[in-house]
């Protein structure tokens, strides 16, 4: 576990319900963005990153850091929103999260990404993501958040082990 970075994520007790406990990166992100990502991207190989054409970032955390790695790495940056935040034409699929369930949607194209968000607790919304950019054409090269709860230590996603800067 990254326990420098990791110190600075506040962990809220019944939040956004009563039982879950929510990692809260804004203070991580407040005093040390840019140690966030250079974690992050030091998580890919230079090799890797050559292949990626696009970052994906999931709504909304993982925007901040999708978008930070696509500017760093010079890649274009797409967005997975929740349900009728983008404009149409668009490709949704519904996902389940670890307190409910919702529809996640991006816009079509081509191209090798990487999927980003920042929390990986039971899968859902990272596979929901993942299965999405794949019904919109592209190809999903890799996966990457910030926490890994651990709460599904053998988590993969048709094969991907997603690599994570914290692990708990």
């Amino acid at each position: 576990m990254n326990e420098e970075l990791d110190q600075f994520v506040r962990k809220v007790q019944d939040f956004p319900v009563e039982g879950i406990i929510f990692h809260d990166i804004a203070p991580l992100l407040r005093g040390h963005f840019d140690a966030c990502i250079q974690a992050l991207e030091a998580q890919l190989e230079a090799r890797e990153w050559a292949e990626i054409d696009a970052v994906v970032g999931v709504e909304s955390r993982g925007f901040i850091l999708a978008a930070a790695l696509a500017q760093r790495q010079r890649k274009g940056f797409i967005p997975v929103r929740k349900a009728g935040k983008l404009p149409p034409p668009v490709v949704s699929c519904k996902y389940e999260l670890e307190y409910g369930s919702g529809t996640l949607e991006m816009h079509t194209g081509t191209g090798r990404v990487l999927v980003v968000d920042d929390v990986l607790a039971t899968g859902g919304t990272l596979c929901g993501a993942a299965d999405l950019a794949c019904d919109a054409g592209y190809q999903v090269a890799q996966l990457l958040v910030l926490i890994n709860l651990g709460r599904v230590p053998e988590f993969r996603w048709r094969g991907i082990r997603p690599r994570a800067v914290i692990l708990h």
